[in-house]
């Protein structure tokens, strides 16, 4: 299950004939965090499957809402240690791999291409306020989940999977020098195990990082 690789068109139409054979096109190396030394490096050995599953006898809007806000915290964190990397000259675009590059939507509705540094901050800020938001997650007793609460995950996920799929694709060699591979690698693993485990992203949301996430599965990480 790959989603990387995406070819472009040489031409259409005769092609003049040489007498000599053209050089064969140099092989695209996969990311460094595809490779197997680095993608087994984690905190927690084994299956996240026991991690994410809900308690008994706990509210499901409740376990869903308390790992959403772990989540953005740990993941704020993160970006937090590569954001001196993550310029503007740096990140021109909100990319996330070859092909893949995000846009933000403004509040007229209009599509904006926007350096990732920016991109980035609009989508913490505005998870920080959805989270803040006492109508969306109630905080005092007795208050109630409102009923577009999957919908408002969703998009809260959505948008934490490419800040780290962001990370992943842009900064990972700053995470090895960092050491810190094992442990981005296990928030990653829980993040999507989370996910799948209460469908909060489509697969065509997770293209980015499909082949990390067939390889964990694989291993027994992820549940398939």
């Amino acid at each position: 299950m790959s989603f990387f690789g995406f070819g472009k068109l040489a031409g259409i139409g005769k092609q003049k004939q040489s007498g000599a054979p053209s050089p064969a096109a140099p092989k695209a190396q996969p990311p460094l965090f595809l490779r197997k030394d680095y993608a087994l490096s984690h905190l927690v050995k084994g299956s996240f499957k026991g991690v994410v599953q809900q308690p008994k006898y706990t509210d499901l809007n409740e376990w869903l809402s308390i790992n959403t806000f772990d989540f953005f915290n740990l993941i704020n964190m993160f970006y937090g240690v590569v954001t001196d990397f993550c310029t503007i000259s740096e990140c021109p675009a909100m990319s996330a791999g070859p092909g893949v590059e995000y846009t933000w939507t403004d509040t007229q509705r209009k599509t904006v291409k926007l350096a990732a540094p920016q991109y980035i901050d609009y989508v913490l800020s505005q998870i920080q306020t959805t989270l803040d938001d006492e109508h969306v997650f109630p905080t005092k007793l007795g208050a109630g989940f409102p009923k577009h609460i999957r919908g408002t995950l969703g998009v809260i996920y959505r948008h934490l999977f490419r800040i780290l799929a962001h990370i992943y694709w842009s900064h990972y060699v700053e995470l090895l020098n960092l050491k810190l591979e094992g442990h981005v690698n296990s928030l990653f693993a829980h993040f999507i195990s989370f996910a799948k485990e209460f469908d909060l992203l489509d697969r065509k949301d997770m293209a980015p990082m499909a082949d990390l996430i067939a390889f964990y599965e694989q291993q027994g990480v992820i549940c398939a």
